[in-house]
């Protein structure tokens, strides 16, 4: 190493700055005077001496240019030849840091987070929409929604490990067009060996009605505001779409099992929901019981029917869950609502071809969950038929009232 002298121009090492010596103390830290005359402290080791001509000025070093006498390597700064310093900010960027793996991280969990802008105004506040990695992987992601009867993209990139990628963000216009989403993801790691993860496909049904509810938006270790998410990959394992439709509490009032699943797969999801399965099995049992007895009732004019009271030839349908089954315990809010929609089935087909007869089915006012879906069913499948709110002063606003063409 040069032997440092007083009057000596230096620069740091590891720190922007320089000056010239002033002094020492002890044998390992040199006093350094700085621009604005100022005496800093530093190791000898963190200092080197600047080659300078007779009169102290910086000494050029052949093969540069005539203003870049000096050019460090790495973040020690450079002097032009009037003595100023370059900026270090005004460097191009040439080092990009590795992620950093995190112990069990190598399981892909990825996951779609919708984030309210103000949690405090649901009803009219837009919504952030993240996709989140969960994992040591890259993974590369291209996510659409469902429009007509084919797929739009509406982002498609790379998210890094460990990281969140704001998607896009929604207003509530847009919470229709997300109701069929679907993620198509390929995951790998650079510049090292790695297990060799499936590609996987996933059909996500997003729940615009969850949006207006405060307590579906829960705590969650990836944002500090709450958040409603939506598992994609699990632990390597996709998320199945899998919902309980009237076809299954039809066939179980047949008497018919419903097909078994072919992939290892579905299997999974089926062992996770076997106990919400034997609750549903039990209240079809429940439901096919009921309606034999609706349907003995029906032979005997003497009986009264409680769940269809005719009255000047308009029928009467209560679809309150309280109606149709006298245990719920264990079923989801979609097992009720299915089962709510196949008694609304059941009594359109029975009188589709009566024409003219009106039929007020009562569903309550509630979150308008059970009416909407009425609506739809309506304008796809019966649209031989007209539909209104049925009399506000008997109903209030929870009946709508179905006449038949």
């Amino acid at each position: 190493m040069k032997c440092m002298e007083i009057g000596q121009k230096v620069r740091f090492l590891n720190e922007v700055g320089g000056g010239t010596i002033a002094g020492f103390q002890g044998k390992d830290v040199v006093l350094v005077t700085d621009s604005d005359g100022f005496e800093i402290p530093m190791l000898k080791s963190q200092v080197v001496v600047i080659e300078t001509n007779a009169n102290n000025f910086e000494r050029p070093n052949p093969g540069k240019t005539d203003k870049q006498v000096a050019k460090p390597q790495g973040n020690a700064p450079r002097f032009l030849e009037d003595g100023e310093e370059d900026d270090p900010a005004d460097r191009p960027v040439t080092y990009t840091a590795k992620p950093v793996e995190r112990r069990g991280g190598d399981n892909i969990n990825v996951c779609m987070a919708f984030v309210p802008v103000n949690v405090r105004e649901l009803s009219t506040t837009n919504f952030e929409c993240y996709l989140i990695n969960d994992s040591n992987y890259y993974i590369n992601v291209v996510v659409a929604s469902q429009e007509e009867t084919g797929y739009r993209c509406r982002w498609q990139g790379i998210v890094e490990p460990n990281t969140k990628q704001l998607l896009e963000t929604i207003d509530r216009s847009q919470l229709n067009d997300l109701e069929h989403m679907a993620l198509s993801i390929v995951s790998w790691k650079e510049d090292k060996t790695y297990e060799l993860k499936p590609a996987v496909s996933v059909q996500l049904r997003i729940d615009g009605v969850k949006f207006y509810k405060r307590h579906t938006f829960q705590p969650s270790p990836f944002f500090r505001e709450p958040t409603l998410i939506f598992d994609v990959v699990r632990d390597d394992k996709p998320i199945r779409l899998v919902e309980v439709d009237a076809e299954e509490v039809l066939d179980a009032i047949r008497g018919t099992e419903p097909a078994q699943p072919e992939t290892q797969e579905e299997e999974t999801v089926v062992v996770d929901r076997q106990a919400e399965r034997e609750a549903l099995k039990a209240a079809k049992r429940a439901l096919k019981a009921e309606q034999n007895a609706a349907k003995q009732k029906e032979r005997d004019p003497h009986v009264s029917q409680p769940n269809r009271k005719p009255k000047d030839d308009v029928l009467e349908v209560d679809l309150h869950i309280s109606a149709l089954l006298d245990n719920t315990a264990g079923l989801s809010n979609s097992v009720l609502l299915n089962t709510q929609l196949t008694e609304f089935r059941t009594i359109m087909e029975r009188y589709k071809a009566k024409r003219g007869q009106q039929i007020v089915f009562i569903h309550g006012k509630g979150e308008g969950v059970l009416r909407d879906a009425i609506i739809k069913e309506l304008r796809h499948r019966y649209k031989f038929c007209t539909y209104q709110d049925a009399s506000f002063r008997e109903y209030g606003f929870g009946a709508t009232m179905v006449t038949i063409h």
